[in-house]
């Protein structure tokens, strides 16, 4: 208990100085939010386009799209608010030796990585989604009662741990190839595809996106949940064990690659 308070306070203060650093410039702060919550907003038009020539898709109407495209992007945005900074493993920091700092403190490393940066970009993200889910609520096109409610949260977390762990993992790849952007920025992009209702694929990336990198469990099928009584709830409780399986495999090949880390030769 003490080692997590410890931790707790260590966030606290790493998280502060990095907001006072980024307040020093208020003009990117603002554009890049800006920019991510104009990304999230063309998504959403070109799902009205799409809609303009096709009335329902695969029977899903446009507004349980809009659910699912809303409900996708608040796991997505929890996990870039607080662990973008796994990217920089994967780009840079191996290659370059900036992870030698890392090495060199008596504190878990993986803590020191997440706790060096927050992005506040991602508040985009998670404005939209939840204006998105809001909306569907009002309208009365989403099953939320309290049972529901309870699940919704669930899943979001358990979503934002998928997304993690996936980025962990390609990110770890780079302790041996030195550089794993290439991969995780391809494994990542996947995610696009459960956006929307996973029938409309082949059966082959169907099963990729549902059990080799499981974006699907994130988006499409926890939503489904919400959006039909006839799905059953074990769709999260399978969502919180693949984002368990994924969590340990992800963190077991991060902590085997820092023990084979070299630092950068010249």
């Amino acid at each position: 208990m003490f080692r997590w308070k410890r931790y707790l306070r260590l966030y606290k203060v790493m998280v502060t100085q990095f907001l006072k650093l980024i307040m020093q410039s208020k003009v990117d702060f603002l554009m890049g939010l800006f920019g991510f919550f104009l990304k999230q907003i063309l998504g959403i038009a070109f799902l009205y386009l799409v809609f303009e020539q096709i009335p329902s898709l695969k029977g899903w109407s446009l507004d349980q799209l809009i659910f699912i495209y809303g409900f996708a992007q608040i796991p997505r945005g929890i996990d870039h608010l607080f662990t973008d900074n796994i990217w920089l493993i994967a780009w840079r920091q191996v290659i370059n030796g900036d992870f030698d700092r890392y090495m060199l403190r008596p504190m878990n490393i993986l803590f020191q990585v997440v706790s060096e940066k927050l992005q506040p970009d991602a508040l985009g993200e998670l404005l939209v989604g939840i204006l998105l889910v809001a909306r569907c609520m009002a309208k009365g096109i989403v099953i939320m009662d309290l049972s529901h409610g309870v699940l919704f949260v669930v899943s979001v977390l358990a979503g934002a741990v998928i997304y993690t762990s996936i980025k962990l993992f390609f990110a770890s790849f780079a302790f041996w190839i030195k550089t794993s952007g290439p991969f995780l920025q391809l494994a990542y992009e996947m995610a696009d595809f459960a956006k929307y209702p996973t029938e409309i694929y082949a059966k082959g990336v169907r099963f990729l996106i549902t059990w080799v990198v499981p974006f699907a469990f994130v988006a499409y099928l926890p939503a489904s949940y919400f959006l039909k009584s006839t799905v059953s709830s074990g769709i999260i409780g399978i969502e919180c064990g693949i984002a368990c399986v994924f969590w340990c495999v992800a963190y077991a090949v991060f902590e085997k690659g820092t023990h084979v880390y070299e630092s950068a030769g010249n």
